[in-house]
């Protein structure tokens, strides 16, 4: 059904796509994003809790969301150091609008919105399938495990953990890895 911006092409439906910061992201604007996709990051199995993002960015199609990105600072500790970082999550394309270059748009944009406030590196889990997209978009895997935060105590993240500089750190500091928060 071609008015379903989730199945339509982005060079007629998004001529030049352009980022916008979102006052707010709902459950709602998911939906329109994946269907009716109960799990559209496909993570739920892993029985994890998310700590909510506070910045969203997005890029809109006949008024509606077909791409989404989001962070929140969070505390982490590499070899015991304090830093905070830029955590990356919720990035999701419209299926039909995916592989046209919209997650790398919101996700530079919000890491830029990111850079702008101090953070010098960001931080994302992700599915093992889909680390060679973030590697295109300049992403690395971090060399070591990362231990997060949930309700029950720490874990070892069963998720690839990669890193991007955001203008300030060369590269991801040396050591061990422990997200002090819920992860993102």
């Amino acid at each position: 059904m071609q008015d379903d911006p989730r199945n339509a092409r982005t060079d007629t439906l998004l001529p030049s796509p352009r980022v916008e910061a979102l006052e707010e992201y709902t459950s709602a604007d998911l939906r329109d994003m994946a269907g009716d996709d109960r799990d559209p990051f496909e993570v739920s199995a892993l029985g994890l809790t998310w700590r909510p993002k506070e910045h969203h960015f997005g890029v809109r199609a006949e008024n509606r969301l077909v791409a989404h990105a989001a962070w929140v600072a969070v505390p982490v500790s590499v070899d015991g150091t304090a830093l905070q970082v830029a955590g990356l999550g919720g990035v999701i394309v419209a299926p039909g609008l995916r592989g046209r270059g919209l997650a790398g748009l919101v996700v530079s944009a919000a890491m830029a919105h990111a850079a702008e406030r101090g953070l010098e590196l960001g931080l994302l889990f992700c599915r093992p399938d889909r680390v060679s997209v973030y590697r295109r978009m300049g992403w690395d895997p971090l060399p070591t495990d990362v231990t997060a935060e949930q309700p029950d105590g720490e874990l070892t993240m069963p998720l690839p953990a990669m890193w991007t500089s955001l203008g300030g750190a060369e590269k991801w500091p040396p050591g061990p890895v422990r997200l002090l928060s819920l992860p993102m």
